[in-house]
C-alpha cells in the first residue's frame, strides 16, 4: 500500500465507520470515536484484502473495495458493540 493510498484509507475509514453504524440494525453502544477507529480500521483490512484480490486499481470507482470496507466496518461496530458496547443499567 503507498503512503497516499493508506492517507485516503484513512479518510474514507472515517465515512466507512459512520456508514457501518447506521447500516447496522438498532442502537448501538459505542462512542462515536471507536466507531470511527473501527472504520480507519475496516478501511485499511478492506483495502488491502482487494490488493489480494487484484481489484484494488480499477478504472473509475472501485466498488468491490469500498464494498469490502464497509462489510468490515459493518463487522467490525457489531462485534465490539456486542463485547464492549457501554451497557446502560
Amino acid at each position: 500500500m503507498e503512503i497516499a493510498g493508506f492517507f485516503s484509507a484513512i479518510i474514507i475509514g472515517l465515512i466507512i465507520g459512520v456508514l457501518g453504524r447506521l447500516i447496522l440494525p438498532g442502537k448501538q453502544n459505542l462512542s462515536f470515536l471507536v466507531t470511527l477507529a473501527v472504520g480507519v480500521v475496516a478501511a485499511i483490512v478492506g483495502t488491502l484484502l482487494a490488493g489480494a484480490l487484484g481489484v484494488d486499481d480499477t478504472s473509475g470507482v472501485d466498488w468491490i473495495e469500498l464494498g469490502l470496507q464497509l462489510a468490515f466496518a459493518v463487522a467490525g461496530v457489531a462485534i465490539l458493540d456486542r463485547t464492549y458496547g457501554r451497557r446502560r443499567h
